[in-house]
């Protein structure tokens, strides 16, 4: 087998760059791939353009010494990392394009020995189809099995990390690795091993397509309890946070926070990859996705509500993105209901977001403006709580006593909120 000494990673996304970047540092010769010309050029100038703890000095590092390089079109590697997105339709449907155009564009430069890796999200079978569709355009090659020379293997390897703790958890969390064969599944999980501290466990592509789904599935579910609950609480006149901390003291509960939704790139889309599977099956899948997607709705209600009580107060937005102390607006919440709230109310709306540097474009063309914390507590009226970034939750009760606070989050419970 070949002597693995090149990586391509295809996608230089959230979790594709900061893979290319650990695995350069490890030695080996990586070439990131991405149809974003302005990714490319931010990458190959040794910065990044993404916001992630670390990230900037190691692509820096490994860029400078020429362990890691990024370029428009692929090239010949021993192994192909496919980390590109999978989103849902407008119908929750999966859409596979970007997989199969990463698939496309790397066909003719495989080779005997190589290792073809998908990454991204997808519905089972998928991993299957890919392996049918590299042997349909190259039928010199085989996979799994030596057929007179050596094959090529086709393997599944979800990513499974945090953003905020991106670059430990690549390294230190378990890998759950699904082959087409046992002898994929084997190749692949020896090339993790090279960078991968946790254990990596082989199996089929398929358990591991389903495994990376329920992760997620799970945690969506749970989520969906919490709100629901706070929903419950609030019908009672009941503090939904200290219904939790009671119950918590359970030794076998934990009911997690609920919040304004459910946002990111994995929770809020990966169980309709199952949904739309097995429909007649994911009921309470489904069932939770709605419950988690009525929150938003019904924060969005509330708001308008209080706005309208108050037909001149200026509103603060507190938070844009999908969880704390991060950048990323993907599946967010809070970006949902803070551009909602902008289209109805217009300059009223001043969104505080500490970590991003410019308010985006679709809040903006409604006149909303991004100001900082000390100037929104200042000329606010009405603060809607949507995410507990860290910066929130140091603002003393004598700056925002004079709010009328909608709080999603549970961060000030030292005053009235509504949840």
């Amino acid at each position: 087998m070949l002597e693995i000494k090149k990586v391509a990673v295809i996608g230089l996304g959230y979790i594709g760059l900061p893979t290319a970047a650990v695995i350069a540092s490890r030695g080996m010769k990586v070439v990131g791939i991405d149809t974003n010309p302005d990714i490319v050029k931010t990458v190959a100038s040794g910065t990044i353009h993404i916001v992630e703890p670390d990230l900037d000095g190691l692509v820096q590092k490994v860029v400078s010494n020429g362990s890691l390089v990024a370029m428009l079109e692929p090239e010949q590697a021993d192994v192909f990392i496919i980390a590109v997105p999978t989103p849902i339709d407008s119908a929750n449907r999966p859409d596979l394009t970007c997989v199969m155009a990463a698939i496309e564009r790397i066909t003719d430069l495989l080779r005997p020995g190589n290792i073809v890796i998908l990454e991204s999200t997808s519905p089972v079978g998928t991993t299957e189809t890919v392996a049918r569709k590299i042997i349909e355009r190259r039928p010199d090659l085989s996979i799994g099995s030596v057929n007179g020379e050596e094959p090529i293997s086709v393997a599944y390897c979800p990513e499974r990390v945090l953003p905020g703790r991106i670059l430990s958890e690549l390294v230190n969390n378990d890998r759950c690795i699904g082959g087409i064969s046992t002898l994929c599944a084997r190749r692949a999980q020896r090339f993790y091993k090279m960078f991968v501290r946790g254990a990596c466990v082989a199996t089929t592509a398929r358990a591991a397509e389903l495994v990376k789904l329920t992760e997620n599935a799970y945690r969506d579910t749970n989520i969906a309890f919490a709100n629901e609950l706070s929903l419950i609480c609030d019908r009672y006149g009941i503090n939904v946070w200290e219904v939790i901390d009671l119950a918590n003291r359970h030794p076998r509960v934990n009911v997690l926070r609920p919040g304004p939704g459910v946002g990111g790139h994995c929770i809020a889309v990966d169980p309709w990859f199952i949904i739309d599977s097995v429909p007649d099956l994911a009921r309470v899948m489904r069932t939770s996705r709605e419950v988690n997607n009525r929150k938003t709705e019904t924060i969005i209600e509330r708001a308008i509500a209080l706005i309208d009580d108050h037909p001149y107060a200026n509103v603060a937005c507190c938070g844009l993105t999908f969880k704390a102390n991060v950048d990323d607006l993907r599946e967010s919440p809070a970006f949902d209901i803070a551009l909602h709230l902008a289209a109805k109310y217009g300059s009223r709306i001043r969104i505080v977001e500490p970590n991003l540097r410019r308010i985006p474009a679709e809040l903006a063309k409604h006149g909303a403006e991004i100001v900082r914390i000390e100037e929104a507590m200042h000329s606010c009226e009405i603060a809607l709580l949507l995410v507990d970034h860290d910066e929130f939750k140091m603002i003393p009760l004598a700056e925002r006593r004079h709010l009328d606070v909608i709080d999603t989050r549970g961060i000030w419970q030292d005053m009235p909120v509504r949840t």
